[in-house]
């Protein structure tokens, strides 16, 4: 039962992202045509373009994982920590639908890296 209502989370998710995605390519190459003569303008305009496609390159990145996620609810691997095997809460699931570690395993990476970086 919680499998399915993942499984539809998931594609409703993966839906709206890649309509947001369009909508915004739409929307780019709209403006794309438009040059402004204001410098200020021009910078403003490149700006906002700049952070519309971070924004969609992160998009592009969750809809894999969504995407991986979908698999993994296909094969029974879906809503376990890819390290230990151990069952991932729901409550960490219905926070970040996409975990493949538990939190402890999620902790004990992240510490790991700060080591790794000096930090």
């Amino acid at each position: 039962k919680m499998k399915e209502y993942f499984k539809i989370k998931f594609i409703n998710w993966k839906k709206n992202l890649l309509k947001e995605s369009s909508l915004t390519l739409n929307n780019l190459k709209k403006h794309e045509n438009t040059p402004k003569p204001d410098i200020t303008d021009r910078a403003a305009e490149e700006i906002e373009r700049s952070f519309e496609l971070k924004t969609r390159e992160r998009e592009r990145k969750l809809i894999s994982k969504i995407d991986d996620a979908l698999k993994r609810i296909e094969n029974g691997s879906y809503g376990y920590c890819e390290e230990t095997g151990d069952r991932i809460s729901i409550k960490r699931l219905e926070a970040r639908p996409v975990a493949t570690l538990s939190i402890e395993a999620q902790e004990l990476h992240e510490k790991n890296e700060k080591i790794k970086l000096g930090i």
